[in-house]
């Protein structure tokens, strides 16, 4: 039976795919970038979907990705290369290659964290952009 919020061990993430471990990291930062914009702002959907758009952009994520990159672990940076690095099936419309391709990684380091279990290194990363 599958159970949802099912962790892996290291290992075995380090054995997905990052392109697929970037699949799945999109998800987890989609999720929490509407999540966040509906319990903080009082918008109609019409704002929220363009609001949660700028961020979760190859765009917006590389602008964030700016500011996380120093704080990534040796274990997390090479996450984020493997992703960075990955050979991808498609192209971004909207990005430059070096957004996409960082975008990419950052969302493998969400996804390999997300089925590790770390929710918490997840949340203190995602939390960091709305820091002054």
């Amino acid at each position: 039976m599958f159970e949802i919020f099912s962790t892996v061990s290291a290992d075995n993430a380090r054995n997905i795919s990052p392109v697929t471990l970037a699949f799945l990291g999109d998800a987890v930062y989609s999720l929490y970038v509407r999540e966040r914009l509906v319990l903080t702002t009082n918008f109609g959907t019409g704002n929220l979907q363009k609001l949660a758009s700028q961020k979760v952009s190859a765009h917006g994520q590389s602008a964030l990705l700016e500011k996380l990159l120093p704080t990534f672990s040796e274990e997390e940076a090479e996450i984020y290369r493997r992703g960075r690095n990955a050979k991808k099936a498609t192209k971004s419309k909207n990005a430059s290659v070096a957004e996409y391709n960082r975008s990419t990684g950052f969302e493998a380091l969400l996804g390999y964290l997300y089925l590790t279990g770390r929710y918490q290194r997840i949340e203190q990363l995602l939390n960091f952009d709305y820091e002054d």
